[in-house]
């Protein structure tokens, strides 16, 4: 009776802190997200009486991954302790998971300790809300113990999968807008600005259209600013999106810089050489669609057809054939 008491207090316990868990990170996130939003005539009133601060809008996105939010903040604070058990030994893995955090667009310094905390967090909340979950319907038992380990499990590399989702959209917006950008330069080019200038042109023009090239061409342009060499901003631009026709535009471009040849002749090749790709990606994938239909209309649609035209005939046979299974003397 002691045992059973306490396995009712244990659990009835769980499922009340798993509920509470997730009730106050929910609200907390809400009001946190409510909190930054400013209104529309204030953010309109700011642009009137900062006329530059448009410009500076991409230019804080670099900064992505820096906290900015309450919770981001405690995040970032508990981090270090949290992102201790998953902190790779060596500097290579570091320098890995830094790399695929910038793929996805957070630059932060502290960008891994919070990805790593998140998986901690993650498992942790996999195991408690999903443990609690399998506790009040199931009842505690070796199954709930297995199904609970299962969800902590998929919990901890969920973040993983999340990232590369978000980098995988990155580089589609970067693959399917560069040639627009391209043209875009080509333009600017031979109206006489100097790649730095057509670059900025890019990132105010296309900010709303791409606004991942545009922050990309932002951060290169800050780069630039701060007196960093040009080869050194081009390779590091191909190099942190992971795009290789964005790596080929940045050799491209550092070949033109280094030998003098013309850089709106170099971008014009460029371009069409990534349109004519992009077409040829799209005839690829619409003659593929023939064979990737035959599953859907061999699992699903041909046998609703075969029932009916064959049905009635089958059910004519039946009745002919044997008279007594359909209630004929």
């Amino acid at each position: 009776m002691t045992l059973t008491l306490a396995g009712i207090i244990s659990q009835s316990t769980i499922t009340q802190l798993a509920i509470f868990g997730a009730v106050a990170a929910t609200v907390w996130w809400l009001m946190d997200a409510m909190a930054r939003r400013k209104p529309r005539a204030e953010q309109r009133l700011e642009e009137i009486r900062e006329p530059n601060s448009r410009k500076s809008d991409l230019l804080r996105d670099v900064a992505k991954g820096t906290p900015t939010g309450a919770m981001a903040k405690v995040l970032a604070k508990a981090s270090p302790t949290l992102s201790a058990p998953l902190k790779p030994k060596t500097e290579a893995e570091v320098n890995k998971s830094r790399e695929k955090l910038n793929m996805a667009g957070f630059r932060g310094e502290n960008a891994p300790q919070m990805y790593w905390a998140l998986k901690v967090l993650a498992l942790i909340g996999g195991f408690l809300l999903g443990g609690g979950a399998l506790a009040f319907t199931r009842g505690m038992n070796i199954d709930t113990l297995t199904y609970t380990g299962i969800i902590a499990g998929i919990s901890f590399y969920l973040p993983e999968v999340v990232l590369w989702i978000i980098k995988r959209s990155r580089q589609d917006n970067i693959f399917y807008g560069l040639p627009d950008a391209l043209d875009l330069m080509v333009v600017c080019v031979e109206a006489g600005l100097g790649l730095d200038q057509a670059m900025r042109k890019v990132t105010e023009e296309m900010k709303k259209t791409y606004h991942v090239i545009a922050e990309e061409f932002a951060l290169s342009n800050l780069q630039l600013q701060m007196g960093r060499a040009r080869t050194e901003v081009l390779h590091d631009l191909g190099a942190r999106t992971g795009v290789d026709d964005l790596k080929a535009l940045a050799a491209i471009l550092i070949q033109a810089d280094k030998f003098g040849s013309s850089v709106a002749q170099a971008l014009r090749v460029q371009s069409d050489s990534m349109r004519t790709r992009r077409r040829q990606m799209a005839e690829e994938k619409a003659a593929k669609t023939a064979v990737k239909l035959i599953f859907p209309l061999v699992i699903f649609i041909f046998p609703a057809i075969f029932v009916v035209l064959v049905g009635p005939a089958a059910i004519t046979m039946i009745n002919e054939l044997f008279p007594s299974m359909s209630g004929g003397k």
